[in-house]
């Protein structure tokens, strides 16, 4: 019988689903980070096909091809920007040092592998009165408002990504202890206290407002919308951009400003890095560490502003 040549494709398929079972059962990490890796490295496979190259052959000129490629695009892609380039040649390194690590090759071909410097864009922060308005926008007494001011008040107080607000079930809050359990990124778990005026709005719209969007619905989840359901993120991107837009900080606003400014906020205020790290829920230090270089722009933004003699070109 004839024995049928395995393509350089159908061998690289096998070693993308033996890593990203890696990542998914030793790592934990994310649904969406698996399938950004697993869409990353079936294109780099392509490319080697292109070349008759295996995944096991390559090296680093095939390597610092692909990302050559990417950079300057093709007839059917545009340039891929910095961030993406990133995001790829880092995906190629974890996935060629597991397979070192696995023993499958000797030597890493990304040791030397570059790729360009991320530029890293500070996010959108509120002031404090900014934050004060945007939070008084819910006004009323209806069973929408009460949602929405405990809403806003929870990701503010608790630096909540919107993927955790809306996965927040009601055992999750304690309210008499102030504090909520969030669900990070890889279903990761954490304890974050929540302050004075987030439980009062908690509790006004578990008491008042909750009781009334559910009926007899059983439903666990925190927040639902008009009709009972689970709140959607489309849900909860519409209930901030309106309440942004009553207060005019539209152009400003996106549920993650929330969690940036809560993150700002508790640096300004004295907290330590490591505990901010983990009431966000970061794995790495790093990460958190881009607040820092916040806290330093503005206060510099205020200086200027505020100084009689400060002028922004030094003289």
């Amino acid at each position: 019988m004839a024995v049928v040549p395995v393509s350089p494709q159908d061998s690289m398929t096998g070693y993308v689903l033996d890593f990203l079972a890696y990542l998914e059962f030793e790592r934990g990490l994310s649904r969406n980070t698996l399938e950004a890796y697993r869409s990353d490295l079936l294109q780099f496979g392509a490319f080697l096909t292109r070349g008759a190259v295996g995944v096991l052959e390559a090296q680093h000129a095939q390597l610092a091809g692909w990302m050559d490629e990417l950079a300057a695009g093709t007839g059917e892609k545009p340039p891929a920007a910095p961030a993406t380039l990133q995001r790829k040649a880092a995906c190629l390194r974890s996935f060629y040092r597991h397979l070192r690590r696995d023993g499958v090759i000797e030597h890493d071909p990304t040791a030397d592998l570059r790729s360009p410097r991320k530029s890293q864009k500070l996010p959108q922060v509120l002031s404090r009165d900014e934050v004060a308005m945007l939070l008084r926008a819910p006004a009323g007494d209806d069973p929408s408002s009460l949602r929405d001011r405990a809403l806003l008040e929870l990701m503010y107080a608790c630096g909540l990504r919107a993927s955790e607000a809306i996965d927040l079930e009601v055992s999750d809050v304690d309210l008499a202890a102030g504090a909520l359990r969030a669900r990070g990124k890889g279903s990761k778990e954490r304890m974050v206290p929540v302050g004075r005026e987030a439980v009062a709005a908690a509790r006004s719209y578990l008491g008042r407002g909750r009781p009334q969007l559910v009926g007899p619905r059983d439903e666990r989840h925190l927040f639902v919308n008009h009709r009972g359901g689970r709140l959607t993120r489309q849900g909860l991107y519409k209930i901030v951009q309106r309440h942004a837009t009553t207060v005019g900080l539209e152009s400003r606003m996106s549920p993650h400003t929330l969690r940036h400014t809560f993150a700002t906020h508790l640096l300004a205020g004295g907290c330590d890095l490591r505990s901010l790290q983990e009431m966000l829920g970061h794995a790495d230090i790093a990460t958190t560490q881009i607040y820092t270089h916040l806290s330093a722009e503005r206060l510099k933004d205020v200086y200027f502003r505020a100084h009689p003699r400060a002028t922004q070109d030094g003289g």
